[in-house]
This record gives structure tokens, C-alpha cells and sequence, in this order.
């Protein structure tokens, strides 16, 4: 390849990963075509991305972002870069049932909010809540207290009602 056709490559992986804060990478070596186009359509529908790169283009463009510390990941063999969704979990997670599918492929590691992830952490990623899923708990939390206290109060309160009404209704046989 040219020093022409680099510098364009290079400028095409800054482009795309521009914004771009977390990815997942995968080793897919020896992934047959037409997995690979099923994979894609699925991770296309979901909003997810995947590029394969070559390294030291793709390390030259991360330093050009900020994120040269994510090149260490681009070291050895053919690397394929997951991204896209809320987040590196979203990514890993829909990546994970094809991997355990397609046995020739692997995680190879991640960049996650400027840090970098080794191939176990990366898959550790799968099992974590993703951040819609993490709101909805702090959501959850928050209107604990409140909901705990409501249904205090509701249950005192029926209480106090029901000694009221059974009162009212003694008296009321009391005087008729």
C-alpha cells in the first residue's frame, strides 16, 4: 500500500472513530464469509458497527484521537473493532452469543472510557448491566424510600379509618 493510500486510511479511521469513547476488539481469523455478513446484519439492526483494521494504521489514528494507550490491543494478528450502542457492554453483549457460536473468533480485549481491558475483562463486559439497565435501577432506588413511606402511611392511615368507621357504627346501633 502507498503512503497516499495509508494517510487516507488513516484519516477514514479517524473519521469513524471520532466520538467514539469505547470498543470492543475481537480476533476473527478464519470467520467464514457468509457468518460474517449474518453477524453484521445483526449488529447493523442494532446499532452496532464493526470494522476490521489494519493495526498500525488503526494505532496511528488512535493517537491521533487521544486514545494511544487503545493501541497496545493492536499488537499482534488480524483485529476487528465493535462499537456502537450506549456503550462497549452494549457491543459486547450482542457479540457475545456469536462468538460462543462461531468458535473461531475471541475477544481480545477492549477500551472502555480510556482504559484499556485484557480479553478476560473485555468478556467480563457481557455480564454487566448496560447503562439503560443501571438508570432504571438508580431510578428503582431512588423512589424506594418514597414508595416505602407512601404505603406507611396508606397502611396507618386504613388502619386509623377502620377503628373510625367500626366506632361510628357502634355508636350508631348504640343510638338507634
Amino acid at each position: 500500500m502507498s503512503l497516499y493510500v495509508k494517510g487516507l486510511v488513516q484519516k477514514e479511521y479517524e473519521k469513524c472513530f471520532q466520538g467514539v469513547g469505547s470498543f470492543v476488539v475481537l480476533q476473527t481469523r478464519g470467520l467464514k464469509g457468509v457468518d460474517n455478513n449474518r453477524m453484521r446484519g445483526e449488529l447493523k439492526q442494532k446499532g452496532i458497527r464493526m470494522m476490521v483494521v489494519c493495526n498500525s494504521l488503526m494505532c496511528r489514528a488512535l493517537d491521533g484521537l487521544g486514545m494511544s494507550d487503545a493501541g497496545v490491543l493492536f499488537q499482534t494478528g488480524p483485529c476487528t473493532i465493535v462499537y456502537g450502542g450506549d456503550s462497549a457492554v452494549d457491543a459486547a453483549k450482542i457479540v457475545a452469543p456469536w462468538i460462543k457460536k462461531l468458535k473461531v473468533m475471541s475477544f481480545k480485549g477492549a477500551f472502555v472510557e480510556g482504559q484499556v481491558l485484557d480479553a478476560r475483562m473485555a468478556e467480563q463486559l457481557t455480564v454487566m448491566p448496560t447503562r439503560g439497565e443501571l438508570r432504571s435501577q438508580i431510578v428503582q432506588l431512588a423512589l424506594a424510600p418514597g414508595s416505602r413511606l407512601a404505603g406507611t402511611l396508606a397502611g396507618a392511615g386504613s388502619l386509623i379509618a377502620g377503628c373510625l368507621k367500626t366506632l361510628i357504627e357502634s355508636k350508631e346501633k348504640e343510638a338507634a
